[in-house]
């Protein structure tokens, strides 16, 4: 568990603050979140699930996101269930928090344990409430010796907003047509040359399935589009039967 630094100039607190809140609008939640600044002391328990991203530009930092539980929930209400990964559902909230710091480039999303996340004595530890209960945490790292004079505050959001899971229908997901699998011993897989041949578990004219980050959504008919192999939708799979 880490702190936040309680001797803040106004500056670095309003920047601070206006990260914070802005991550707070777009994290996917059942429920509207406040990011509220914390002091020494506060912050989420070190074996948590936390979601790590680094900002390179005209402010470089380190954000890190702890709120797993609150998206799943989100997720589950809107039928994402397990096909958004927690990286990807914060990540627009992350691009919302580093573009009040000014122009830079975010790097990949990374799961970290929370107590390596916000391990260091530098970071501004904010709670992500609803209704007074803490449904999250949220820590900035501003990088040594820069300037904090204060960026323009991106324009003000509508309440429409509020309805953050819409934000996740931009974020790209692997699909992937499988039309079978095989098991074979390692002496076997090692042995394999051009021209071998493999029997699959599922016969000739079966249709494939269509996986979504390892999960089973729909199946189809393997299909030729201008040279290029393709899938024609004939099942949308019940996810029932897909979790069993």
């Amino acid at each position: 568990m880490n702190t936040t630094d309680a001797g803040l100039t106004p500056e670095l607190a309003r920047l601070t603050q206006d990260a914070a809140d802005a991550l707070a609008l777009l994290v996917p939640s059942e429920v509207p979140l406040t990011a509220v600044a914390q002091g020494p002391g506060y912050g989420p328990s070190p074996d948590e699930v936390s979601v790590t991203a680094s900002l390179v530009g005209t402010r470089s930092a380190d954000l890190v996101v702890v709120a797993k539980s609150a998206i799943e929930e989100a997720l589950s209400g809107a039928g994402a269930g397990a096909l958004v990964s927690i990286a990807d559902a914060l990540r627009p909230a992350l691009e919302a928090a580093g573009a009040t710091l000014g122009e830079g480039v975010l790097g990949d999303a990374q799961i970290r344990d929370a107590g390596t996340a916000f391990g260091a004595d530098d970071v501004h530890v904010f709670s992500l409430e609803a209704a007074g209960q803490v449904r999250g945490w949220f820590g900035l790292r501003l990088r040594a010796d820069q300037n904090v004079a204060p960026v323009a505050a991106p324009a003000a959001r509508g309440g429409a907003l509020r309805d953050n899971l819409r934000l996740l229908y931009d974020v790209e997901m692997t699909l992937t047509a499988e039309i079978g699998r095989a098991k074979l011993p390692v002496r076997q897989v090692l042995e394999l040359v051009p021209g071998a041949v493999i029997e699959l578990d599922r016969v000739a004219g079966s249709p494939a399935d269509l996986m979504v980050n390892g999960r089973l959504i729909a199946r189809g008919e393997v299909v030729v589009i201008d040279e290029d192999y393709g899938l024609r939708i004939t099942e949308i799979v019940d996810q029932a039967e897909a979790s069993a």
